[in-house]
């Protein structure tokens, strides 16, 4: 491959293959200089999941793209693993009754948690808690992306049994076990308020003039650690379509399974391209 013209983060795909695919056309992807950045929840409520899934596979595997894994694709592994009922709104049956089912579970799961596309910039599907900092992040990042890859499959349903949960709703150091790693699971891939301490709150989803509970605030309106050193990339957050939240932290969400937009942010000049889910009346 020649050398990396550009970087592109994509939001939340969802299983939208036909909007991934006008979106690729729209800024004019080139496999052999450019990269692609997925941000996660690569399936779940749009039109072919499993489409979606093996393109994004290829890309990986022939080195043009690279991902972390969203609470969507966490969701997935636990389903395909007979650990969690799978939702007919979820709409990944298709995966887990695909040909090559195992090979897109196991490729799936060992995918990171958080990336660097460049030294300036993390990656996370939800983004980072302003309590941590990016060497943090990753740190903490890897010691899930051991547990879910892991070689012995009594380490990874054990875990995935054990992911579901609002507790520990704060972090602290001490923790230890299913704990600590569902505490970090539900940061990366799962917040959206935050209080002062840095403790979650999940049944919010909805846009930044909304009433909020009391006490919480978008993750972003805190001063941050991570961002002091690095721009932030998350999706997640469908109702922020895409922009700009804070300083240093760039939302890459569109809400194209909701019927809005897929898009893509280029690092070199931070220029956002977006376009229509075609499906949307699907």
């Amino acid at each position: 491959m020649a050398a990396i013209r550009y970087n592109y983060v994509i939001g939340d795909v969802q299983g939208c293959f036909e909007a991934l695919k006008l979106l690729l056309k729209e800024i004019q992807f080139d496999p052999d200089q450019d990269f692609i950045w997925f941000a996660g929840d690569l399936v779940a409520r749009g039109e072919n999941s499993v489409g979606a899934l093996r393109f994004i596979k290829k890309l990986v595997d022939r080195g043009v793209a690279a991902t972390v894994l969203g609470n969507h694709d966490l969701t997935l592994l636990a389903g395909a693993r007979g650990l969690k009922k799978i939702k007919a709104q979820d709409n990944t049956r298709d995966v887990i009754d695909a040909i090559d089912s195992d090979d897109l579970i196991d490729w799936l799961r060992k995918q990171p948690l958080c990336l660097f596309p460049n030294e300036n910039t993390i990656l996370t599907h939800a983004g980072i808690p302003h309590i941590w900092n990016a060497e943090q992040t990753a740190a903490l990042a890897k010691e899930v992306e051991a547990v879910i890859g892991h070689e012995d499959f009594e380490v990874v349903d054990a875990f995935l049994k054990e992911m579901y949960g609002a507790e520990p709703a704060v972090w602290s150091d001490d923790l230890e076990g299913h704990a600590r790693l569902r505490c970090i699971t539900n940061y990366l891939t799962r917040m959206r308020l935050a209080n002062a301490q840095g403790g979650l709150e999940f049944s919010f989803k909805d846009a930044l003039d909304d009433p909020m509970p009391e006490g919480f605030k978008p993750w972003f309106e805190y001063p941050s650690l991570a961002a002091q050193t690095h721009q932030i990339v998350f999706g997640h957050w469908a109702a922020l379509q895409g922009q700009t939240v804070a300083d240093n932290i760039q939302n890459v969400d569109g809400g194209c399974v909701w019927g809005n937009q897929l898009v893509a942010y280029r690092l070199e000049d931070q220029q956002l391209f977006a376009v229509d889910n075609p499906l949307a009346e699907w």
